[in-house]
């Protein structure tokens, strides 16, 4: 245990001094990256190839193309990978990693920008690079000073602040994200309510001045438990539910306008609403169904099993 928060602290610690010592050299890699055409091309060897994974990955999850490219295997025929449109991150604790040679020179060579994460600016990739990211000289969390541990977890989090920083500057929304995660909890999270409602016959709805009766028909048709009374206008004024009727029941009940035992301004849900909204709403008022409307209008309706089944919880 003592071990362990030792580790934590000095990586924590090490974070804290990581974002003291960001300055406009930051905004410069944000802008280099943005300026591009083409893709972000990412490489390191060992541990920080392990890093650079990671950052190509979330760099292409958040809106910005992105690969990883292995130094050793950029030696035999994998520069092809690397277009004159793209720019290339490179990381290295100590600025000298030798496979990065060529790849380094690769960049130089063809004007490819170039942006390095490193600990030395007075190292090879420090000084080749276009812009040089410096990461603080802060000891290893290894008690031999040699293990790569808080280098490596300042070099994720700097990807981390790129691919934030470039997120926001192209107004990446909800939406973007869901198309480049459509599998998974993530993808479940972001499914809208457009994507789980029914519509079109299946839509429980009738119009106002319709007796209970008939509307009883519906609710039975339609089997959600409940009907949407339509106005002239088009729009929802009302719905019924069993509980409606139920808190309704007598002799005459049948023959009674369906307008008199309604519910009026029920509660809705829009439709670019995300369906753990409507789940959520659901939850709240203990009901089962929620029309989907537009102006007013309804366009759907989503039952709380729609949410179930997709995973939406």
């Amino acid at each position: 245990m003592a071990v362990a928060g030792r580790v934590l602290r000095m990586e924590a610690e090490a974070l804290v001094d990581l974002a003291a010592s960001l300055d406009r050299g930051f905004g410069r890699a944000v802008d280099l990256l943005a300026g591009i055409t083409g893709r972000v091309v990412v490489t390191g060897m060992g541990k920080s190839g392990h890093v650079a994974r990671k950052i190509a990955a979330t760099l292409a999850s958040t809106g910005t193309p992105a690969l990883w490219v292995h130094p050793g295997e950029a030696s035999h025929g994998d520069l092809g990978m690397i277009g004159k449109d793209d720019a290339v991150i490179a990381l290295s604790n100590s600025g000298d990693t030798a496979e990065l040679a060529d790849i380094v020179a690769y960049a130089k060579r063809f004007r490819i920008p170039l942006l390095g994460i490193t600990r030395r600016v007075h190292s090879s990739l420090g000084e080749q690079s276009d812009v040089a990211l410096i990461l603080p000289a802060t000891p290893e969390a290894c008690p031999l000073g040699l293990a790569p541990t808080t280098s490596t977890t300042m070099m994720m989090a700097l990807g981390d602040a790129l691919a934030v920083a470039l997120l926001e500057r192209r107004g990446f929304s909800a939406a973007d994200f869901k198309v480049f995660h459509p599998g998974g909890q993530l993808g479940r999270q972001l499914l809208r309510v457009t994507e789980l409602m029914h519509k079109g016959v299946e839509v429980p709805v009738a119009p106002l001045d319709i007796r209970v009766s008939e509307a009883i028909l519906v609710m039975t048709t339609k089997s959600f438990g409940c009907v949407g009374l339509i106005g002239a206008d088009g729009r929802l004024a009302g719905i019924i539910t069993d509980g409606d009727l139920r808190r309704h029941m007598n002799p005459d009940l049948l023959a009674k306008p369906a307008a008199s035992v309604m519910t009026a301004d029920p509660k809705t849900i829009r439709t670019t609403a995300l369906a753990g909204e409507a789940l959520g709403i659901m939850n709240a008022l203990a009901i089962t169904s929620l029309f989907v409307t537009d102006d007013g209008r309804p366009v759907g309706i989503i039952h709380i099993h729609d949410c179930l089944r997709a995973g939406v919880v």
